[in-house]
Protein backbone atom coordinates (compact mmCIF):
# COMPACT_ATOMS: atom_id res chain seq x y z
CA UNK A 1 0.00 0.00 0.00
CA UNK A 2 1.21 3.50 -1.02
CA UNK A 3 1.45 6.37 1.76
CA UNK A 4 0.06 9.19 -0.80
CA UNK A 5 -1.97 11.52 0.95
CA UNK A 6 -5.04 12.85 -0.13
CA UNK A 7 -5.38 15.94 -2.65
CA UNK A 8 -6.74 17.75 0.23
CA UNK A 9 -4.29 16.74 3.09
CA UNK A 10 -3.58 19.13 5.62
CA UNK A 11 -2.85 18.94 9.47
CA UNK A 12 -6.48 21.12 10.46
CA UNK A 13 -5.68 20.64 14.42
CA UNK A 14 -4.42 23.68 15.70
CA UNK A 15 -2.89 22.66 19.38
CA UNK A 16 -2.25 25.87 20.44
CA UNK A 17 -6.03 27.43 19.43
CA UNK A 18 -8.00 24.71 21.18
CA UNK A 19 -5.95 25.28 24.51
CA UNK A 20 -6.29 28.87 24.20
CA UNK A 21 -10.13 28.14 23.63
CA UNK A 22 -10.55 26.21 27.05
CA UNK A 23 -8.67 29.11 29.06
CA UNK A 24 -10.92 31.69 28.10
CA UNK A 25 -13.45 33.18 30.83
CA UNK A 26 -16.62 31.08 31.28
CA UNK A 27 -19.53 32.11 29.47
CA UNK A 28 -22.09 34.28 30.71
CA UNK A 29 -25.49 32.05 30.91
CA UNK A 30 -27.18 34.12 28.16
CA UNK A 31 -24.00 32.95 26.00
CA UNK A 32 -24.35 29.49 26.79
CA UNK A 33 -28.76 29.83 26.53
CA UNK A 34 -28.20 30.99 22.84
CA UNK A 35 -25.66 28.20 21.55
CA UNK A 36 -28.26 25.61 23.31
CA UNK A 37 -30.98 27.26 20.97
CA UNK A 38 -28.90 27.34 18.04
CA UNK A 39 -28.63 23.70 18.32
CA UNK A 40 -31.86 23.04 18.81
CA UNK A 41 -32.73 24.77 15.53
CA UNK A 42 -30.08 21.55 14.15
CA UNK A 43 -27.70 24.20 13.25
CA UNK A 44 -24.04 22.23 13.93
CA UNK A 45 -21.95 24.49 16.73
CA UNK A 46 -18.41 26.33 15.51
CA UNK A 47 -15.63 24.87 17.51
CA UNK A 48 -15.47 28.07 19.44
CA UNK A 49 -19.27 27.88 20.16
CA UNK A 50 -18.15 23.90 21.60
CA UNK A 51 -15.76 24.99 23.86
CA UNK A 52 -17.99 27.66 25.16
CA UNK A 53 -20.53 25.00 26.31
CA UNK A 54 -17.29 23.17 27.35
CA UNK A 55 -16.62 25.89 29.95
CA UNK A 56 -20.27 26.41 31.04
CA UNK A 57 -19.78 24.27 34.37
CA UNK A 58 -22.63 26.17 36.85
CA UNK A 59 -24.78 22.90 37.48
CA UNK A 60 -27.90 24.89 36.37
CA UNK A 61 -26.43 25.31 32.93
CA UNK A 62 -25.11 21.51 32.70
CA UNK A 63 -28.44 20.59 33.62
CA UNK A 64 -29.88 22.98 30.31
CA UNK A 65 -27.42 20.95 27.92
CA UNK A 66 -28.22 17.86 29.12
CA UNK A 67 -32.43 18.22 28.97
CA UNK A 68 -31.29 20.65 25.70
CA UNK A 69 -29.30 16.85 24.54
CA UNK A 70 -32.15 15.02 25.20
CA UNK A 71 -34.96 17.19 23.17
CA UNK A 72 -32.57 16.94 20.39
CA UNK A 73 -31.77 13.34 20.05
CA UNK A 74 -35.52 12.88 20.20
CA UNK A 75 -35.93 15.57 17.44
CA UNK A 76 -33.65 14.18 15.01
CA UNK A 77 -33.42 10.44 15.75
CA UNK A 78 -36.90 9.86 17.73
CA UNK A 79 -36.82 7.15 20.67
CA UNK A 80 -34.49 4.40 17.65
CA UNK A 81 -31.80 3.25 19.18
CA UNK A 82 -29.69 0.98 16.50
CA UNK A 83 -28.22 -1.86 17.33
CA UNK A 84 -24.63 -3.86 16.17
CA UNK A 85 -22.17 -6.38 17.26
CA UNK A 86 -18.62 -6.09 16.83
CA UNK A 87 -16.39 -9.37 15.19
CA UNK A 88 -12.95 -8.85 15.82
CA UNK A 89 -11.01 -10.80 12.77
CA UNK A 90 -7.39 -10.39 13.71
CA UNK A 91 -5.38 -9.01 16.49
CA UNK A 92 -1.23 -9.19 14.86
CA UNK A 93 -0.16 -5.62 14.88
CA UNK A 94 2.75 -3.91 14.02
CA UNK A 95 1.63 -1.12 16.06
CA UNK A 96 3.26 -0.61 19.86
CA UNK A 97 -0.03 1.84 21.17
CA UNK A 98 0.53 2.27 24.96
CA UNK A 99 -2.87 1.13 25.74
CA UNK A 100 -3.79 -1.80 23.62
CA UNK A 101 -3.92 -4.91 24.51
CA UNK A 102 -2.55 -5.91 20.57
CA UNK A 103 -0.01 -3.65 20.84
CA UNK A 104 3.21 -5.74 19.39
CA UNK A 105 5.13 -5.66 22.66
CA UNK A 106 2.74 -7.40 24.47
CA UNK A 107 4.22 -10.68 24.98
CA UNK A 108 0.96 -12.16 26.89
CA UNK A 109 -1.15 -11.32 23.96
CA UNK A 110 -2.42 -14.37 21.93
CA UNK A 111 -2.15 -13.70 17.92
CA UNK A 112 -4.77 -15.20 16.15
CA UNK A 113 -6.61 -14.29 12.32
CA UNK A 114 -9.87 -16.07 11.94
CA UNK A 115 -10.21 -18.09 8.42
CA UNK A 116 -12.92 -17.76 6.83
CA UNK A 117 -14.39 -21.11 7.85
CA UNK A 118 -13.92 -19.38 11.21
CA UNK A 119 -15.78 -16.52 10.19
CA UNK A 120 -18.22 -17.97 9.41
CA UNK A 121 -19.27 -19.75 12.45
CA UNK A 122 -18.80 -16.94 14.23
CA UNK A 123 -20.94 -14.91 11.73
CA UNK A 124 -23.83 -17.96 12.40
CA UNK A 125 -23.47 -17.94 15.90
CA UNK A 126 -24.05 -14.03 15.92
CA UNK A 127 -27.21 -14.50 13.33
CA UNK A 128 -28.26 -17.72 15.48
CA UNK A 129 -28.89 -14.46 18.34
CA UNK A 130 -30.91 -12.08 15.88
CA UNK A 131 -27.95 -9.53 14.62
CA UNK A 132 -27.74 -7.82 11.74
CA UNK A 133 -25.45 -5.46 11.80
CA UNK A 134 -21.65 -5.94 12.33
CA UNK A 135 -18.53 -4.09 12.40
CA UNK A 136 -15.60 -5.84 11.90
CA UNK A 137 -11.99 -5.01 13.79
CA UNK A 138 -8.97 -5.81 12.61
CA UNK A 139 -5.22 -4.89 14.11
CA UNK A 140 -3.19 -3.18 12.15
CA UNK A 141 -0.95 -5.34 10.07
CA UNK A 142 0.34 -6.27 6.31
CA UNK A 143 -2.04 -9.03 5.96
CA UNK A 144 -5.02 -7.12 6.52
CA UNK A 145 -4.76 -5.11 3.87
CA UNK A 146 -7.43 -4.24 1.46
CA UNK A 147 -8.20 -7.48 -0.28
CA UNK A 148 -8.27 -9.11 3.03
CA UNK A 149 -10.66 -6.97 4.48
CA UNK A 150 -12.72 -7.29 1.18
CA UNK A 151 -12.75 -10.43 1.25
CA UNK A 152 -13.76 -11.31 4.86
CA UNK A 153 -16.83 -8.79 4.38
CA UNK A 154 -18.06 -11.21 1.37
CA UNK A 155 -18.08 -13.54 3.61
CA UNK A 156 -19.95 -12.49 6.54
CA UNK A 157 -22.62 -11.46 3.52
CA UNK A 158 -22.49 -14.95 2.51
CA UNK A 159 -23.65 -16.64 5.92
CA UNK A 160 -27.48 -17.09 5.78
CA UNK A 161 -29.16 -19.45 8.70
CA UNK A 162 -32.67 -19.49 8.84
CA UNK A 163 -33.79 -15.88 8.57
CA UNK A 164 -30.59 -14.57 9.85
CA UNK A 165 -28.79 -12.59 7.72
CA UNK A 166 -26.16 -10.15 8.21
CA UNK A 167 -27.00 -6.58 6.57
CA UNK A 168 -24.55 -4.25 6.95
CA UNK A 169 -20.88 -4.84 7.58
CA UNK A 170 -19.00 -1.84 8.93
CA UNK A 171 -15.63 -1.79 9.23
CA UNK A 172 -12.57 -0.68 11.99
CA UNK A 173 -9.44 -0.83 10.61
CA UNK A 174 -5.96 1.01 9.69
CA UNK A 175 -6.03 3.82 7.34
CA UNK A 176 -6.03 3.10 3.40
CA UNK A 177 -5.22 4.50 0.54
CA UNK A 178 -7.43 5.88 -1.62
CA UNK A 179 -7.16 2.39 -3.95
CA UNK A 180 -7.78 0.56 -0.66
CA UNK A 181 -11.14 2.11 -0.10
CA UNK A 182 -12.19 1.85 -3.56
CA UNK A 183 -11.71 -2.22 -3.14
CA UNK A 184 -13.32 -2.40 0.43
CA UNK A 185 -16.33 0.21 -0.75
CA UNK A 186 -16.53 -2.82 -3.58
CA UNK A 187 -17.60 -5.43 -1.36
CA UNK A 188 -20.03 -3.56 0.18
CA UNK A 189 -19.36 -1.82 3.56
CA UNK A 190 -21.31 -0.03 5.19
CA UNK A 191 -19.42 2.82 7.54
CA UNK A 192 -15.74 3.18 7.82
CA UNK A 193 -14.22 4.18 11.20
CA UNK A 194 -10.56 5.10 11.64
CA UNK A 195 -10.09 6.86 15.21
CA UNK A 196 -7.79 9.51 16.03
CA UNK A 197 -7.49 8.30 19.23
CA UNK A 198 -6.02 11.39 20.18
CA UNK A 199 -6.08 14.83 18.45
CA UNK A 200 -3.79 16.19 21.32
CA UNK A 201 -0.09 16.41 19.23
CA UNK A 202 2.10 15.90 21.94
CA UNK A 203 0.45 12.87 23.29
CA UNK A 204 -0.56 11.15 20.03
CA UNK A 205 3.41 11.27 19.92
CA UNK A 206 3.73 9.77 23.27
CA UNK A 207 1.35 6.97 22.75
CA UNK A 208 2.24 6.12 19.09
CA UNK A 209 5.71 5.49 19.36
CA UNK A 210 7.23 7.26 16.45
CA UNK A 211 9.22 4.54 14.11
CA UNK A 212 5.38 2.37 13.85
CA UNK A 213 3.01 2.96 11.26
CA UNK A 214 0.65 4.58 13.53
CA UNK A 215 3.38 7.21 14.58
CA UNK A 216 2.45 9.45 11.46
CA UNK A 217 -0.20 11.42 12.78
CA UNK A 218 -1.07 13.27 9.56
CA UNK A 219 -1.76 9.81 7.74
CA UNK A 220 -4.27 9.17 10.21
CA UNK A 221 -5.69 12.20 10.31
CA UNK A 222 -6.11 12.48 6.26
CA UNK A 223 -7.37 9.05 6.25
CA UNK A 224 -11.23 9.81 5.75
CA UNK A 225 -10.18 12.57 3.52
CA UNK A 226 -8.96 9.48 1.66
CA UNK A 227 -12.05 7.69 1.99
CA UNK A 228 -14.21 10.71 0.80
CA UNK A 229 -12.03 10.89 -2.72
CA UNK A 230 -12.62 7.47 -3.17
CA UNK A 231 -16.12 7.65 -3.33
CA UNK A 232 -17.09 6.33 0.16
CA UNK A 233 -18.75 8.94 1.99
CA UNK A 234 -20.00 6.93 4.87
CA UNK A 235 -16.72 7.24 7.56
CA UNK A 236 -17.11 7.49 11.04
CA UNK A 237 -14.55 9.29 13.71
CA UNK A 238 -14.16 8.84 17.12
CA UNK A 239 -10.98 9.78 20.02
CA UNK A 240 -10.00 7.49 22.62
CA UNK A 241 -11.10 9.64 26.24
CA UNK A 242 -8.67 9.36 28.76
CA UNK A 243 -5.24 9.77 27.20
CA UNK A 244 -5.84 13.41 27.33
CA UNK A 245 -7.97 16.47 28.55
CA UNK A 246 -11.80 15.64 27.37
CA UNK A 247 -12.33 18.91 26.35
CA UNK A 248 -9.59 19.21 24.01
CA UNK A 249 -10.63 16.04 22.36
CA UNK A 250 -14.01 17.01 22.10
CA UNK A 251 -13.06 20.25 20.24
CA UNK A 252 -11.04 17.59 17.79
CA UNK A 253 -14.06 15.82 17.03
CA UNK A 254 -15.74 18.77 15.96
CA UNK A 255 -13.53 20.55 14.62
CA UNK A 256 -12.34 16.88 12.25
CA UNK A 257 -16.48 16.61 11.34
CA UNK A 258 -16.54 20.54 10.51
CA UNK A 259 -13.66 19.67 7.91
CA UNK A 260 -15.12 16.97 6.77
CA UNK A 261 -18.41 18.64 6.15
CA UNK A 262 -16.90 21.60 4.75
CA UNK A 263 -14.73 20.08 2.10
CA UNK A 264 -16.81 17.28 1.20
CA UNK A 265 -20.58 18.52 1.86
CA UNK A 266 -21.05 15.59 4.39
CA UNK A 267 -19.51 15.25 7.52
CA UNK A 268 -18.89 11.88 9.13
CA UNK A 269 -21.84 9.32 9.75
CA UNK A 270 -20.99 8.56 13.02
CA UNK A 271 -19.04 10.17 16.16
CA UNK A 272 -17.69 7.39 18.61
CA UNK A 273 -15.97 8.24 22.79
CA UNK A 274 -14.81 5.22 24.27
CA UNK A 275 -13.14 5.60 27.58
CA UNK A 276 -10.21 3.94 28.37
CA UNK A 277 -10.47 0.56 29.79
CA UNK A 278 -7.93 -1.70 31.41
CA UNK A 279 -5.68 -4.21 29.09
CA UNK A 280 -3.52 -7.30 28.70
CA UNK A 281 -0.22 -5.66 29.64
CA UNK A 282 -1.23 -2.16 30.00
CA UNK A 283 -0.51 -0.41 32.84
CA UNK A 284 -3.04 3.08 32.35
CA UNK A 285 -2.34 6.81 34.24
CA UNK A 286 -4.92 7.79 35.05
CA UNK A 287 -4.08 11.65 35.25
CA UNK A 288 -6.83 12.25 32.44
CA UNK A 289 -9.23 9.40 33.75
CA UNK A 290 -12.35 10.81 32.26
CA UNK A 291 -15.32 11.12 35.82
CA UNK A 292 -19.00 9.85 35.08
CA UNK A 293 -20.06 13.31 35.18
CA UNK A 294 -18.01 14.55 32.73
CA UNK A 295 -18.60 11.50 30.29
CA UNK A 296 -22.14 12.35 30.10
CA UNK A 297 -21.83 15.98 29.79
CA UNK A 298 -19.28 15.35 26.93
CA UNK A 299 -21.80 13.06 25.23
CA UNK A 300 -24.18 16.01 25.58
CA UNK A 301 -22.45 18.51 24.10
CA UNK A 302 -21.18 16.58 21.01
CA UNK A 303 -25.01 16.15 20.19
CA UNK A 304 -25.76 19.58 20.66
CA UNK A 305 -22.49 20.36 18.34
CA UNK A 306 -23.03 17.97 15.83
CA UNK A 307 -26.93 17.26 15.71
CA UNK A 308 -26.72 15.28 12.21
CA UNK A 309 -24.22 12.84 13.44
CA UNK A 310 -24.87 9.78 15.06
CA UNK A 311 -23.20 8.80 18.55
CA UNK A 312 -22.09 5.59 19.34
CA UNK A 313 -21.54 4.41 22.73
CA UNK A 314 -19.32 1.14 23.57
CA UNK A 315 -19.86 -2.01 25.86
CA UNK A 316 -16.77 -0.59 27.38
CA UNK A 317 -18.94 1.39 29.77
CA UNK A 318 -21.35 -0.75 32.24
CA UNK A 319 -24.61 -1.30 31.72
CA UNK A 320 -25.73 1.50 34.42
CA UNK A 321 -24.24 4.34 32.76
CA UNK A 322 -24.96 3.25 29.54
CA UNK A 323 -28.53 3.02 30.41
CA UNK A 324 -28.45 6.75 31.88
CA UNK A 325 -26.48 7.72 28.65
CA UNK A 326 -28.50 6.57 26.15
CA UNK A 327 -31.12 10.05 26.59
CA UNK A 328 -28.15 12.17 26.33
CA UNK A 329 -27.83 11.85 22.69
CA UNK A 330 -26.52 8.30 21.98
CA UNK A 331 -28.39 7.20 18.53
CA UNK A 332 -26.23 3.68 18.52
CA UNK A 333 -25.41 0.99 20.73
CA UNK A 334 -23.58 -2.62 20.37
CA UNK A 335 -24.76 -5.40 22.04
CA UNK A 336 -24.51 -9.34 22.99
CA UNK A 337 -20.94 -8.11 22.71
CA UNK A 338 -17.73 -10.57 22.76
CA UNK A 339 -14.40 -9.05 21.95
CA UNK A 340 -11.71 -12.23 21.89
CA UNK A 341 -10.83 -13.79 19.11
CA UNK A 342 -13.46 -16.13 18.21
CA UNK A 343 -15.28 -14.91 21.26
CA UNK A 344 -19.03 -15.81 20.17
CA UNK A 345 -18.40 -19.63 19.74
CA UNK A 346 -15.77 -20.26 22.25
CA UNK A 347 -15.69 -17.89 24.96
CA UNK A 348 -17.23 -18.47 28.25
CA UNK A 349 -18.76 -16.36 31.05
CA UNK A 350 -15.31 -14.61 32.41
CA UNK A 351 -13.71 -12.55 29.34
CA UNK A 352 -9.82 -13.54 28.92
CA UNK A 353 -7.69 -10.19 29.04
CA UNK A 354 -5.45 -11.92 26.15
CA UNK A 355 -7.75 -12.30 24.16
CA UNK A 356 -9.08 -9.44 23.71
CA UNK A 357 -8.01 -5.84 23.42
CA UNK A 358 -9.55 -4.36 26.27
CA UNK A 359 -11.71 -5.37 28.93
CA UNK A 360 -15.53 -4.33 28.00
CA UNK A 361 -18.26 -3.65 30.96
CA UNK A 362 -21.65 -4.85 29.51
CA UNK A 363 -21.41 -8.55 28.63
CA UNK A 364 -25.10 -8.78 28.75
CA UNK A 365 -26.52 -10.71 26.29
CA UNK A 366 -28.21 -9.73 23.17
CA UNK A 367 -31.31 -10.16 24.61
CA UNK A 368 -31.18 -8.71 28.04
CA UNK A 369 -30.29 -5.33 26.15
CA UNK A 370 -33.11 -5.72 24.04
CA UNK A 371 -35.65 -6.29 27.18
CA UNK A 372 -34.20 -3.42 28.69
CA UNK A 373 -34.72 -0.61 25.67
CA UNK A 374 -38.21 -1.71 25.24
CA UNK A 375 -39.17 -1.75 28.95
CA UNK A 376 -37.36 2.56 29.27
CA UNK A 377 -39.46 3.16 26.46
CA UNK A 378 -36.66 3.04 23.09
CA UNK A 379 -37.10 0.91 20.13
CA UNK A 380 -34.18 -1.25 19.23
CA UNK A 381 -33.63 -0.69 15.30
CA UNK A 382 -31.95 -3.14 13.38
CA UNK A 383 -32.70 -0.94 10.24
CA UNK A 384 -30.14 -0.95 7.04
CA UNK A 385 -32.70 0.51 4.53
CA UNK A 386 -31.03 3.87 4.04
CA UNK A 387 -27.59 2.28 3.35
CA UNK A 388 -29.33 -0.29 0.32
CA UNK A 389 -30.96 2.15 -1.39
CA UNK A 390 -28.48 4.81 -1.63
CA UNK A 391 -29.51 7.41 1.51
CA UNK A 392 -26.41 8.30 2.26
CA UNK A 393 -23.48 10.96 2.87
CA UNK A 394 -25.50 14.07 2.64
CA UNK A 395 -29.21 12.39 2.38
CA UNK A 396 -28.29 11.02 5.51
CA UNK A 397 -28.72 14.29 7.75
CA UNK A 398 -32.07 13.24 8.92
CA UNK A 399 -32.42 16.75 9.78
CA UNK A 400 -32.24 18.20 6.81
CA UNK A 401 -35.45 15.64 5.01
CA UNK A 402 -38.32 16.40 6.87
CA UNK A 403 -40.50 13.76 7.86
CA UNK A 404 -37.72 11.10 7.70
CA UNK A 405 -38.60 9.63 10.70
CA UNK A 406 -42.25 9.53 10.24
CA UNK A 407 -41.92 7.85 6.48
CA UNK A 408 -38.29 5.61 6.87
CA UNK A 409 -37.24 5.14 10.30
CA UNK A 410 -39.53 4.80 12.66
CA UNK A 411 -41.31 1.89 10.01
CA UNK A 412 -37.97 0.34 9.51
CA UNK A 413 -37.49 -0.07 12.89
CA UNK A 414 -40.57 -1.51 14.35
CA UNK A 415 -40.25 -4.08 11.43
CA UNK A 416 -36.64 -4.86 12.40
CA UNK A 417 -38.23 -5.01 15.79
CA UNK A 418 -41.06 -6.97 15.23
CA UNK A 419 -38.49 -9.77 13.25
CA UNK A 420 -36.25 -9.86 16.20
CA UNK A 421 -38.93 -10.66 18.88
CA UNK A 422 -40.49 -13.03 16.59
CA UNK A 423 -37.40 -15.22 15.42
CA UNK A 424 -35.32 -14.65 18.24
CA UNK A 425 -37.03 -12.72 21.16
CA UNK A 426 -37.61 -14.16 24.98
CA UNK A 427 -40.89 -14.96 25.87
CA UNK A 428 -40.83 -12.23 28.32
CA UNK A 429 -38.92 -9.72 25.42
CA UNK A 430 -41.40 -10.02 22.92
CA UNK A 431 -44.28 -9.27 25.49
CA UNK A 432 -42.38 -6.11 26.31
CA UNK A 433 -41.53 -5.61 22.85
CA UNK A 434 -44.99 -5.89 21.00
CA UNK A 435 -46.35 -3.65 23.83
CA UNK A 436 -43.98 -0.85 22.42
CA UNK A 437 -44.65 -1.88 18.89
CA UNK A 438 -48.05 -1.12 19.58
CA UNK A 439 -47.37 2.19 21.49
CA UNK A 440 -45.50 3.48 18.41
CA UNK A 441 -47.97 2.83 16.14
CA UNK A 442 -51.20 4.67 18.35
CA UNK A 443 -48.59 7.86 17.36
CA UNK A 444 -48.67 7.22 13.54
CA UNK A 445 -51.47 8.94 12.02
CA UNK A 446 -54.26 7.12 10.29
CA UNK A 447 -53.13 7.37 6.29
CA UNK A 448 -51.41 4.48 3.90
CA UNK A 449 -48.14 4.55 5.13
CA UNK A 450 -49.48 3.52 8.31
CA UNK A 451 -51.51 0.73 7.10
CA UNK A 452 -49.09 -0.41 4.54
CA UNK A 453 -46.59 -0.64 7.79
CA UNK A 454 -49.53 -2.80 10.00
CA UNK A 455 -50.05 -4.95 7.23
CA UNK A 456 -46.08 -5.64 6.88
CA UNK A 457 -45.76 -6.35 10.57
CA UNK A 458 -48.96 -8.91 9.88
CA UNK A 459 -47.21 -10.31 7.69
CA UNK A 460 -43.77 -10.96 9.70
CA UNK A 461 -45.68 -12.33 12.84
CA UNK A 462 -47.67 -14.74 10.48
CA UNK A 463 -45.43 -15.55 7.31
CA UNK A 464 -42.02 -16.47 6.26
CA UNK A 465 -41.40 -12.99 5.12
CA UNK A 466 -38.91 -10.34 6.58
CA UNK A 467 -36.79 -7.61 5.40
CA UNK A 468 -39.76 -5.42 4.34
CA UNK A 469 -38.11 -2.13 4.54
CA UNK A 470 -39.06 0.67 3.46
Amino acid sequence: MSRKLSATATDFIDDAHLTALLERPRPDSRRVRDLVAKSLDKQALAVEETADLLLADDPELVEEIFAAARTLKETVYGNRIVLFAPLYIGSECINDCAYCGFRRSNPDAVRRTLDLDEIRRQVTALEEKGQKRLILVFGEHPKYNAEFIAESVRTVYGVKVGHGEIRRVNINAAPLDKAGYEIVKEAGIGTYQVFQETYHHPTYAQVHPRLTAKGDYLWRLDALSRAMEAGLDDVGIGALFGLYDWRFEVLGLVRHALFLQELYGVGPHTISFPRLRPASGVQLDEKWQVADRDFLRLIAILRLSVPYTGMILTAREDAALRRQALSFGVSQIDAGTRIELGGYTEAGDTQCMEREQFTIGDVRSLDEVMRELVVDGHVPSFCTACYRLGRTGEHFMEFAIPGFIKRFCTPNALTTLLEYLVDYGSEETRAAGERIIAEELAKLPEDALKRELVSRLDRIRTTEDRDLYF
